[in-house]
């Protein structure tokens, strides 16, 4: 009886077999570091000189841990030795950790087109507080229904809001359409003046004539 599913060639005799460490994006370690000598850098810290790769892995396999290159571009190479799995958890820990403080020094502050004088003037306060406190401002603007055809009543009221907030932040990217909605980033100033500024009154930004639904 035929097989259906044949065997796959075996490798040659001599021949390579395939390197599953070339998927792995981590720093080389243990037998993947191939130069002939490294620097070495103990687990406590303590500096323990330029070693035969071979000595530095084995040194490292008689303490239980790992031999990881910190710094390719060295000459020689410096080598570190440590647990690298407690060192990958280190690490993948204090990236999100940095991407949940990135995240929450932004903040936002949305327009309407037909904003009214009240409404605008308290969203200008509260930008000026995240601004102050030292915060990133995402100012956004979202049109509805036929609104979108009246795109430049809604890039004067977010110019209008970067006018009034210049005192207080630097803008990253002027305003830019999206979709269905204008948006606009600015970054606090490192020295400005913190009192409270009145926020400059806005023309009037409805057309009558817009129906603000479908």
């Amino acid at each position: 009886m035929t097989n259906a599913f044949p065997k796959k060639p075996a490798v040659a005799r001599g021949g390579r077999k395939p390197d599953r460490g070339r998927f792995d994006r981590g720093p080389r370690r243990n037998e993947r570091i191939r130069v002939p000598k490294v620097r070495v850098i103990g687990p406590d810290g303590e500096q323990l000189g330029i070693l035969e790769t071979r000595d530095a892995l084995h040194r490292a396999k008689g303490m239980g841990l790992d031999l990881v290159e910190v710094s390719a571009t060295s000459d020689p190479p410096v080598c570190r030795i440590l647990d690298y799995g407690k060192f990958r958890y280190e690490e993948e820990k204090k990236g999100k950790g940095q991407q949940k403080t990135n995240a929450s020094r932004f903040k936002e502050v949305k327009f309407r087109p037909s904003v009214d004088v009240g409404d605008y003037n308290t969203k200008v306060r509260h930008a000026i507080d995240f601004l102050g406190k030292g915060f990133k401002l995402k100012i956004s603007l979202q049109f509805r229904g036929r609104e979108m055809a009246h795109q430049d009543l809604g890039f004067q009221v977010v110019q209008r809001a970067i006018q009034d907030l210049q005192e207080f932040g630097s803008l990253d990217s002027p305003p830019r359409l999206a979709g269905r909605s204008i948006g606009a980033t600015l970054s606090p100033r490192v020295q400005h003046n913190r009192r409270r500024a009145t926020p400059i009154t806005p023309d009037p930004a409805a057309d009558p004539a817009a129906d603000p639904a479908d």
